[in-house]
């Protein structure tokens, strides 16, 4: 009969005991290396994509949480929303298709045949993953039907409060199964109703110092030099709007405002980082990748703008950071993104799971991972609906605008009037102070940039791009425009401006 264990020799015994023990260790650590890795997906509203103490300083901003995202992960500096509008940007972010094709090109919402566009939770689900959405959700999909576990959508009143509430509930029940979390704040979304000077729906914020103790006006506040028709019409929409009552503003109101919506977004990072620390007492945050953005920006007196829709950098461009502790080296990406294709292909790519040959985006991992990656993009497109034109009534129809960037240009076109082209070089006009487009010296870069957008209208079966090209951009008067005997009133876009 073989001997006991216990009746082997003291010291062999010890020593088989510890290979048992190393072996199992090991066997521990790879299994959880191997595993899919929990993710938790962070959106906040109206962001623009700089405003973090990392990247400002701290005179006037402190964002330690996003801070320590920034210090501990990837941050993709090129990052741009597929369209600057809450439900266009929310609705491709979660299928990784445009928002010419998902057709949700405004805060109105549109049916989604379900079987065309699948959405995160849904893959997830049948990834393995427990899937969870908590807070602001503007989709024209059925969040309770593609997630497990989904609270009811908060009430206006600190909505982030019971986000926060929800999400931590859910980490403290410490799920076994690799899960899918995302977290979506509204702030710093308030400074809508602080720019009308409506109450704040996630709470005070107190009055802003006098305009030498705020945070300085914007370098673009004027608008841009040779602007597009489209933009000076906008501009004057916003202007007659009750939505967007800054025509009156001065460089000091533009300081106060800013001053105010830096405290709206300290009061989100503040939400953000007791998500952090619920993620850290759960112990799930060594296997969790982070990834944090915005559905799109916010222009903050830029060009004489608040708020989003435009294709200007603050409007377009988006954070975006990858986090993955002992995985991702910190560190910065300027490759171009497009969050609205690229982020599922992302998120599916760390979960192991195959991407559909449907989306068309790409995957950073690679890039967060700082894997070699060979023929990444040359351009992103990203594509607007400004439906707040109307409003003046000097446009009939919805206002349309498509924009290319690529890496040092960026070059946006519009449907109406004479002028219709802006051309911008970002490496020496980062504010986008004048449009370039009619310049003879930048014919053959304009030249090419209108060649890739229609290079993007051909490969992704974008009519309205193609139109805004035909013949060789050839100027669209406005419609007359209709006398105003004092009984309209400007639209009210749909959603939440």
């Amino acid at each position: 009969m073989a001997k006991s264990i216990k009746s082997l020799p003291f010291l062999t015994y010890i020593l088989l005991l510890a290979i048992v023990l190393f072996s199992s260790a090991t066997n521990s650590v790879s299994a959880g290396e191997d595993s899919p890795p929990n993710i938790v997906f962070v959106i906040v509203d109206q962001l623009l994509a700089d405003a973090m103490s990392c990247r400002l300083g701290t005179q006037y901003l402190h964002t330690p949480a996003m801070d320590h995202l920034a210090q501990h992960g990837q941050s993709f500096t090129r990052a741009y929303s597929a369209n600057p509008l809450c439900m266009p940007s929310r609705n491709s972010m979660f299928t990784g298709r445009y928002p010419h094709e998902t057709k949700v090109t405004q805060n109105a919402r549109v049916k989604l045949d379900a079987a065309e566009f699948v959405n995160l939770g849904d893959y997830f689900n049948k990834a393995g993953y427990r899937t969870a959405y908590f807070g602001k959700r503007h989709f024209c999909f059925d969040v309770d039907r593609s997630f497990q576990v989904a609270g009811p959508e908060p009430t206006k009143e600190n909505h982030d409060i019971q986000t926060l509430a929800a999400a931590t509930e859910f980490l403290s029940r410490k799920p076994k199964q690799p899960f899918l979390l995302v977290v979506s704040f509204i702030n710093p979304h308030n400074v809508c109703e602080l720019a009308r000077g409506e109450k704040l729906p996630d709470g005070a914020i107190g009055e802003a110092p006098a305009p030498e103790q705020c945070p300085p006006a914007p370098a673009n506040l004027a608008p841009q030099l040779n602007e597009p028709d489209t933009m000076t019409i906008m501009r004057k929409a916003y202007q007659d709007s009750p939505l967007f009552p800054v025509g009156n503003f001065t460089k000091d109101n533009w300081r106060q405002l800013r001053w105010g919506y830096y405290r709206l977004i300290e009061k989100v990072d503040a939400q953000i980082g007791a998500l952090l620390a619920a993620l850290r007492r759960a112990g799930l945050d060594a296997h969790t990748v982070v990834v944090f953005t915005s559905d799109h920006g916010e222009c903050a007196g830029a060009h004489s703008f608040n708020q989003k829709t435009v294709l200007y950098e603050e409007s377009a461009r988006v954070p975006l950071i990858i986090s993955f502790p002992g995985r991702i080296k910190p560190g910065t990406c300027d490759k171009l993104v497009n969050t609205g294709i690229d982020l599922l292909p992302t998120f599916l790519d760390f979960a192991g799971a195959p991407a559909p040959a449907k989306l068309t985006g790409r995957s950073l991992r690679p890039l967060a991972l700082g894997e070699p990656v060979t023929g990444w993009r040359d351009y992103v497109a990203v594509e607007n609906d400004m439906e707040q034109g109307r409003s003046t009534g000097d446009i009939e129809a919805v206002a349309q605008g498509r924009m290319i960037r690529t890496e040092r240009y960026k070059y946006c076109v519009y449907d109406h009037g004479q002028r219709r082209e802006s051309l911008v070089d970002l490496q020496a006009d980062p504010g986008e102070i004048r449009n370039l487009a009619g310049q003879p010296d930048y014919r053959k870069i304009l030249l090419e940039h209108r060649a890739l957008l229609a290079r993007f209208a051909l490969e992704n079966n974008d009519p309205t791009a193609l139109s805004m090209l035909a013949n060789d951009v050839h100027p669209v008067p406005f419609p007359p425009r209709k006398p105003n005997n004092g009984n309209s009133k400007p639209t009210k876009p749909a959603g939440d401006l």
